[in-house]
């Protein structure tokens, strides 16, 4: 199921989960991202003359002539990315800078155990499933073994599924549109089984990726898995169900978007919309009304309360408490429960990226993909301890949660979110930091937090200690203004923090805007690439990003399609620094209805891996197949190209054909 919002020019499908993004779900009144970036380059003198003078201006920002004046010394004139760009277009297959190999790693349904069964998509079952690789990955992340970047665990986050190309016999098509049958129990259990997350053994073998089946790393987490709840809010009363009294043990993960790998070698999940697994009514005039409004619950795209009581919220009201953190798995120990870690707060996560501050502590930045929803990051009460990584395990249950706040004349406040400072009282019904972090949203709104644009992956960068933020789209923006002309900010921007003094653990910083998305060569659009970039080079919609080792911006996209930007999703690399600032250069597309995740470069830069989530998804948006794409009526089999064989969400593992670095 999706959706097509137009904005007058264009038009793009989101995700079915994205649906929910819909008019946004925060009631302030705070200023909106694009309200203070108006005000900001208004103030600044910015206004004068063209668009494309007042896209110039905002490029060149005092971060951006830092950047310039940095770098002068090596006096980069051109991109820092070596590759032919890839041309953008839409069609059946994926496609990667000439010199490389985009080679599938693992797809949906591969067996990760020796004793997995062989993937039958006529016959699946949650048995089955629970040892094969999970549907739609998203995150990917690498923790070498023996220091090695040849070999080492690949950690995946599995985010939803799409029943329509999972499962045979259950589409028909009305009026030119899918309509999916009602579950069974067998097919809500697989679909458990394929959420979660993957952790696999993986080794470089001339030249060439394999997973090691036999691995006794090798391990599947679903929904189903048994975690603990640690942090503020265990055992609180809110997240107290008649299944565990407790309020400290909890089944499975859900919606896993991007995540991270910490600084000792943990395995981050992030779980973003959970809200779409829940149905029911509360009881009249309970306390958690407010509350799950301001997350959406319950939304019912799933139909799992049916037949597990848990997820529906008239039988058991507190359960959606017990989702939308942050899930820590130790990978090195496949017998370790994985702990959700409540001090970072409840909401739709994306991302949990993390970096070591110069005093210790690790720093955690955090986007709530909704839009006019927040940026976050959280800061460890401890310090690391490289040498001792059992010292480092519960770094993640004492610290504190701050939300940023944009001010217009460039500054960023981050804001604590702490049970009894300013508003965070018993007055306005916080009781405990418990109340703070079940209820993070709610209290981001009392302490003035500035709304974004569905703030996605938050990306610190330690080379040039910067801090990256995607900010993926907001058509239901209602501002305009010369210095923000698109009403409906359909293709989305990137910002960039520079924290005070360096300090990623600081409290202020400066913030500016490093891209904003869109074609450049049409001028309402307001696109900032700069000149440099092709016809191919610019994106909309910025989604998932990377941090190479050299300190370069790679960025994936969500939501290019053949109606919305005339391409597919992809990855792109971006520069920022220097005279090449701004410029993009597209490196891998993917085939037609699919959306870009991951993506991750290893240490020594010889390998990327990159994610392709719902392939064939949407295929009445591409003229040359024009028709909803299903199991039975797809717009591409792609990655086996095989009549017997759905479409296979995979995870792809990119490599230079010559052994060297990429780009």
């Amino acid at each position: 199921m999706t959706e097509h919002v137009s904005d007058g020019r264009h038009v793009f499908r989101t995700s079915r989960l994205e649906e929910a993004d819909g008019q946004g779900l925060n009631p302030t009144k705070n200023r909106t991202m694009g309200e203070i970036i108006a005000a900001r380059f208004s103030r600044r003198g910015f206004l004068a003359g063209s668009l494309a003078a007042t896209a110039i201006a905002a490029t060149v920002s005092p971060i951006a002539l830092l950047s310039a004046r940095t770098a002068k010394a090596s006096a980069p004139t051109a991109s820092r990315f070596m590759f032919t760009e890839v041309e953008a277009g839409v069609d059946e297959t994926h496609h990667v800078a000439e010199g490389y190999d985009a080679d599938i790693l693992l797809r949906w349904g591969d067996p990760i155990f020796a004793d997995s069964p062989a993937f039958d998509p006529a016959n699946q079952t949650p048995e089955a499933q629970a040892r094969q690789f999970g549907y739609n990955s998203d995150y990917v992340g690498f923790i070498p073994l023996n220091g090695s970047s040849q070999h080492g665990l690949l950690v995946v986050n599995h985010e939803y599924t799409n029943e329509h190309l999972m499962f045979p016999g259950i589409v028909t098509i009305v009026d030119g549109e899918i309509k999916v049958a009602e579950p069974d129990a067998k097919r809500v259990d697989i679909e458990m089984a394929a959420h979660g997350g993957s952790i696999v053994e993986i080794r470089k073998v001339d030249g060439k990726w394999q997973v090691v089946k036999d691995s006794p790393y090798n391990r599947r987490i679903t929904a189903a898995t048994e975690m603990e709840i640690t942090g503020p809010a265990a055992g609180h009363p809110r997240m107290q169900t008649k299944a565990d009294p407790s309020g400290r043990k909890v089944l499975g993960t859900v919606n896993d978007c991007a995540g991270g790998v910490t600084p000792w070698g943990t395995y981050i999940m992030a779980e973003e919309n959970f809200h779409g697994y829940f149905i029911g009514e509360l009881p009249e005039g309970h306390r958690e009304a407010a509350n799950y409004k301001r997350v959406g619950v319950p939304d019912g795209t799933y139909g799992w309360g049916r037949f597990h009581e848990r997820f529906d919220i008239g039988k058991e009201p507190n359960e959606p408490n017990r989702f939308g953190w942050v899930v820590e798995v130790d990978a090195l120990d496949p017998n370790a429960t994985p702990k959700k870690r409540t001090a970072l707060g409840r909401f739709k996560h994306e991302g949990a990226e993390s970096i070591v501050a110069d005093n210790g502590k690790v720093v955690f930045y955090l986007g709530d993909d909704e839009r006019f929803d927040y940026v976050y990051k959280f800061v460890t009460a401890g310090t690391f301890k490289p040498t001792d990584r059992a010292a480092n395990m519960d770094l993640l249950d004492d610290g504190t949660l701050y939300v940023a706040k944009f001010e217009d004349d460039g500054t960023l406040n981050w804001l604590p979110l702490v049970f009894g400072q300013g508003p965070l009282t018993e007055a306005n019904g916080f009781h405990s930091q418990a109340d703070v972090l079940i209820e993070t949203r709610r209290a981001a709104d009392l302490l003035g937090a500035t709304p974004m644009d569905r703030p996605e992956d938050v990306q610190p960068n330690g080379a040039n200690g910067r801090v990256y933020v995607m900010l993926t789209n907001n058509t239901k923006r209602k501002e305009a203004n010369a210095a923000n002309p698109r009403v409906n900010n359909a293709f989305g921007h990137i910002i960039e923090i520079a924290e005070d003094g360096g300090d990623f653990s600081a409290t202020k910083g400066r913030w500016e805007i490093l891209l904003r998305c869109g074609d450049p060569s049409i001028a309402e659009v307001g696109a900032t690439f700069s000149t440099e970039t092709t016809k191919n080079g610019w994106f909309g919609m910025p989604d998932n990003c990377a941090i190479d080792a050299e300190g370069r911006l790679w960025v994936s996209t969500d939501g290019n399609s053949p109606k919305a930007t005339g391409r597919t999703d992809g990855l792109w690399a971006v520069d920022t620094e220097g005279a090449a600032r701004g410029t993009s250069k597209l490196f891998y597309r993917v085939p037609v209805g699919a959306e870009l995740c991951g993506p991750l470069l290893t240490p020594d830069m010889t390998s990327m891996f990159v994610a392709v989530q719902h392939p064939g998804d949407g295929g009445e948006d591409w003229d040359k197949f024009g028709r909803p794409s299903y199991y039975e009526d797809l717009s591409t089999r792609w990655p086996d190209f095989r009549d017997d064989m759905p479409v296979r969400p995979s995870v792809v593992v990119i490599t230079k054909q010559d052994g060297g670095k990429i780009a």
